[in-house]
């Protein structure tokens, strides 16, 4: 969640720290702080607020070619200029800066303070900071002090370290939260996200966990936490500092939703087979006898991504007939699951971050299972930790609400039923029926994008409501969920959403002319038990937003969106939703692209 940025080289390091960190904003923070380190002098300075109120209190005269910049996303310790990042030691020669959570910070505080050692702030992290300063003294190098500080930490970390008395060395590791370094001319760089890089270099290492580095303006040397030297092979990333512009528009969210007619085209892009009608992934790194061998698939996901694995599980059961689950993330690593010899699982996360997708990916390698990811970072550790898996190709996403990732993981996941079913017993004529519909999907994602003004008119007109419903069946009910996370996460109305055939099992009590219900209903098999239960809630005077394939005389307002193979409607039904919570957000004053209380990438528990 929080972000960090390190830079050691000739250029003064305060105005790339800056320009690093606002390149992170779209994480979500609460704070924002820097040091930097020049001829055995080290100057701070940290704000309450956003980067721009950073900028503004670092003085022109703030020189020195090496330097770590943090925004902070409160943990421990309420939002302050005191809280914020970066932390000192006692001699206020060792800064640092701290992403993750340490879980024995009281235990080291306490030990910490019994030899002397005074807090400043209520945070984990400047535990950190007097753990590396006291040791830093017994030792050659900061290296070798950081490591050893490290050995009595219990908990996750992705973190830049300097020190005063060695002006051009910056020191980063990483355990669980990640750290990637970019590596520049005679100049290098580390970040928590390539985001903060991509303007000075593509060429970038991603650490392991329990990796450090040394970083010098000539170059870059990796280790073990037991002092092994590692071999890192660069990699140049595809995305340019272009993409992290808002284009024109007024928000990054609408941007990502205008984007998505493309960004399903890329997903796409030289995976369809005209010949035998099949999908081609060759990263899923799976022959034909290993497609066929599992008997049950389980995808886990968290937010919007656990949603899409609903998506993607009634694909892959519809297409390719193997049982199929979507299971949260969060909750599949706690609860000691049995993991399967003949179970596939999936796990799904735009950043290819997200700790709690991370660590249950983990916990499947420990026990054997086999596991692909769906991302949409390439290199992310997620990715580096699977078998195999799709990369999204959806360009880099910065609105903290995921829209065009959540559209191409439903297409991905639709990639991998199609490959599963004909490898299986899909025939060649819903082979090529599905490979049609895919093929559409981009113009018709274009079709819905000219009813913004329409799906605005009625945003503006419901967004006054105390709350939402909204309802779905089988296909629907994912994009119900969706739906209503959308809405709440960025224009902060309460809604929920429940399948449409539970609603008389306790939710129609809450149906009144003052809860508006969104009503996914697409013309499928379900079209008429979907319209009764319109009439249901019609007769309770509650009122009603249907989307939908036609209009329906029981709704008060509808939006109709174009139809396409009924397996695949639940991704264009998705669309009109996303366009109605932005302008939701927008009638109500929210903060669209950084909502209060929330982060893109979630990288502590």
């Amino acid at each position: 969640m929080c972000g960090i940025v390190a830079y050691v080289g000739s250029q003064d390091a305060a105005p790339i720290l800056l320009e690093g960190l606002q390149r992170l904003e779209y994480r979500g923070y609460d704070s924002a702080g820097l040091a930097v380190v020049n001829a055995k002098s080290l100057r701070t300075r940290k704000v309450k607020g956003r980067v721009a109120d950073l900028a503004a209190v670092v003085p022109a005269r703030f020189k020195g070619g090496s330097g770590i910049g943090h925004t902070r996303w409160a943990t421990h310790g309420v939002p302050s200029d005191v809280n914020a990042h970066p932390h000192l030691d006692q001699e206020q020669r060792i800064a640092v800066v701290h992403n993750g959570i340490i879980e024995n910070a009281d235990e080291l505080r306490r030990r910490l303070e019994a030899d002397g050692i005074v807090f400043e702030s209520e945070t984990d992290s400047e535990v950190l900071s007097h753990l590396i300063g006291s040791t830093v003294k017994e030792t050659d190098t900061l290296e070798e002090a950081v490591r050893r500080a490290l050995k009595s930490v219990v908990g996750t970390y992705g973190i830049a370290v300097v020190d005063s008395h060695r002006p051009g060395e910056i020191v980063v590791a990483r355990n669980g939260s990640p750290i990637v370094l970019g590596i520049g001319e005679k100049e290098m760089f580390a970040a928590s996200d390539v985001a903060a890089l991509i303007r000075y270099t593509r060429q970038v290492v991603h650490l392991e966990d329990g990796e450090l580095a040394v970083l010098k303006a000539d170059g870059f040397n990796t280790f073990t936490s037991d002092a092994r030297e590692t071999a890192k092979e660069p990699f140049t990333v595809d995305w340019e500092a272009g993409h992290y512009d808002n284009g024109g528009y007024e928000h990054y969210l609408l941007k990502e939703i205008s984007e998505q007619p493309d960004t399903v085209a890329r997903t796409l892009r030289g995976r369809l087979d005209d010949r035998f009608h099949i999908a081609h992934l060759g990263g899923l790194n799976m022959d034909p006898r290993e497609s066929r061998s599992f008997r049950r698939v389980k995808i886990i996901g968290c937010g919007s991504a656990y949603y899409s694995g609903q998506i993607g599980a009634q694909l892959i059961e519809e297409l390719a007939r193997i049982p199929a689950d979507a299971e949260p993330a969060s909750e599949f690593r706690y609860r000691s699951p049995v993991v399967e010899a003949d179970t596939l699982y999936i796990a799904i996360s735009q950043s290819g971050e997200t700790y709690d997708t991370l660590a249950a990916v983990q916990e499947l390698k420990r026990k054997g299972g086999r596991v692909l990811g769906i991302v949409n970072t390439v290199g992310s550790a997620i990715a580096r930790e699977c078998d195999g898996g799709v990369y999204l190709h959806a360009g880099p996403e910065v609105s903290v609400a995921s829209t065009k990732a959540f559209t191409s993981t439903a297409v991905a996941f639709a990639l991998i039923a199609l490959h599963l079913g004909r490898v299986r017993d899909l025939s060649p004529a819903d082979g090529r029926r599905i490979c049609d519909g895919l093929r559409k999907l981009p113009e018709q994602i274009k079709e819905i994008l000219t009813q913004e003004e329409h799906i605005r008119t009625l945003a503006m007109k419901y967004a006054d409501a105390p709350g939402m419903m909204f309802v779905g069946r089988v296909r629907g009910y994912p994009v119900a969920r969706e739906g209503a996370q959308k809405l709440k996460e960025i224009s902060y109305v309460h809604a929920e959403a429940y399948p449409a055939s539970e609603l008389k099992h306790g939710p129609l009590a809450l149906i009144s002319p003052e809860l508006p219900t969104v009503a996914i209903v697409p013309d499928d098999e379900l079209l008429d038990k979907n319209l009764t239960t319109l009439g249901e809630i019609r007769a309770r005077e509650g009122r009603i937003l249907m989307v939908g394939h036609r209009t329906a005389e029981a709704a008060d307002d509808c939006i109709v969106v174009p139809k396409n193979e009924t397996e695949l409607d639940p991704i264009l039904l998705t669309i009109p939703l996303q366009i109605f919570a932005y302008h939701a957000a927008v009638a109500l004053g929210r903060d669209v692209d950084r909502p209060r209380n929330l982060a893109k990438s979630v990288t502590v528990e």
